[in-house]
């Protein structure tokens, strides 16, 4: 891991000889914390607001059209602020401690993985070697409080929503990783700000996708996998409103419920990143090839800046994406779910694998 930018950013502010170490920690930490949860609730408010837009015109309505003016851009303020007057019930019966900390750790998981999440070149958390290592690693973790919610919730809809997600997440992590392997055996780094490098080059000609035929295949694995990670459609099983009531969701109220959702939408921009970091050029575009050449330094902030567009309109390019599917494809069985994970993308996410590898080791012989 590479250094602390924000307490290096802190340190070049010239802070007074008197103010101690620790403090400066703690100032860093808070200033990384605040950082992250501005950004998800960010990209949770906007992600909704597109949701709702996209499925009404997908279904030939409008959808928000009045809460602050234009196309109803402050609905989802308004939404936030009547789940926080909600009152917070919990069930007779449920086990309170489970259920209070449920949506802390589902929440907390997807504040974990953010952190590996790159802006630019020039600004990040903190630089990994092993950046999308641990960005499945904690992603994953969001598991144990979808189960711990479904638990002590003492419902039978909860739990069952619970025991799909605990056996979906099983049967697609695999996947999931093993269509990675692909384009890290191509572009030869497990850090996303490397990744993206080994990627420039003009008009996305060094994309990961042109580099090793196995890479589009792969990525279509990939996705799928995604949609299934992060409990979208056609994987909501979950919570299968049609046949579950919520699912795991179905006691929760008020503020905490909104923290599931919070980690579905900031879940779903960081998988639409990871997939264009290791598939689609990460932070190179025609533009920032144009700004380098320009400006001759990634750490220029107006390059930077080009970076930091880039990687956004890629990310919501990929939540389009999901909602675009959501409100087009219906839900699948779960035994269909089971055997499309361990019987086809598993092997053929394996087929990925062996492909690239002889790929890879041809073109080392040249």
């Amino acid at each position: 891991m590479e250094q602390r930018p924000f307490l290096d950013f802190l340190e070049t502010l010239g802070p007074p000889a008197w103010v101690p170490e620790w403090a400066l920690w703690l100032t860093a930490a808070g200033l990384g914390v605040g950082l992250i949860t501005t950004i998800i609730s960010l990209i949770a408010l906007f992600s909704i607001w597109l949701e709702r837009k996209v499925s009404g015109h997908i279904q030939c309505r409008y959808g928000p059209m009045y809460a602050g003016g234009w196309h109803g851009w402050a609905q989802t303020i308004a939404d936030g602020v009547k789940l926080m007057m909600k009152e917070d019930m919990i069930p007779t019966g449920a086990d309170k401690p489970l259920f209070v900390i449920a949506p802390a750790i589902v929440l907390s998981s997807i504040f974990g993985a953010m952190v590996a999440l790159p802006l630019s070149y020039g600004f990040y958390f903190a630089q990994m070697d092993l950046g999308i290592f641990m960005i499945l690693a904690l992603g994953s973790t969001t598991t144990i409080g979808v189960v711990m919610a479904g638990w002590a919730s003492n419902s039978k809809w909860s739990l069952y929503g619970a025991m799909r997600e605990a056996a979906q997440v099983v049967a697609y992590e695999i996947p999931l990783g093993l269509a990675l392997l692909v384009p890290l055996m191509a572009l030869g780094t497990f850090s996303l700000l490397d990744a993206s490098h080994a990627q420039a080059g003009f008009f996305g000609m060094n994309w990961a996708i042109f580099q090793n035929p196995a890479v589009l295949p792969a990525f279509v694995i990939f996705w799928v996998a995604a949609l299934a990670e992060t409990k979208r459609a056609p994987f909501d099983l979950p919570e299968a409103e049609s046949e579950l009531v919520a699912g795991f969701l179905t006691e929760y109220s008020g503020i905490r419920w909104s923290f599931f959702f919070l980690e579905e939408y900031a879940a779903m921009f960081l998988m639409s990143v990871v997939a264009a970091v290791f598939f689609f050029g990460g932070f190179e575009s025609p533009l920032t090839w144009a700004a380098r050449e320009a400006f001759g330094s990634n750490t220029h902030i107006v390059v930077q800046l080009v970076c930091f567009g880039t990687i956004v309109i890629k990310g919501f390019i990929g939540v389009f994406l999901m909602m675009w599917l959501r409100w087009t494809l219906p839900r699948i069985r779960i035994d269909q779910v089971m055997t499309m994970g361990y019987k086809y993308l598993t092997p053929l996410a394996l087929a990925c694998v062996l492909v690239a590898a002889i790929w890879e080791a041809i073109l080392s012989l040249f």
